[in-house]
């Protein structure tokens, strides 16, 4: 598997735009430089009252398919 880490911060209004269905995807820069293309919908459990922040770390298999994701 391959791991990509990388720092989010996005507000609560703004993440509000995924549940109203206006974004699907996060794209977020990785700390290798890598643009990376996330559904929305496996932020939700890191959202609070002052949004999503915090590094992160996703796991994808060797066929690039999102496995699993972390707060670190």
């Amino acid at each position: 598997m391959r791991s990509f880490t990388f720092n989010v911060n996005i507000s609560y209004n703004i993440f509000l735009q995924h549940y109203s269905g206006a974004a699907s995807s996060v794209v977020v820069l990785t700390d290798t430089g890598l643009k990376l293309q996330l559904p929305a919908v496996r932020l939700r459990g890191f959202l609070t009252h002052a949004g999503i922040a915090g590094k992160f770390r996703v796991l994808v298999n060797s066929d690039n398919k999102f496995e699993t994701i972390e707060r670190i």
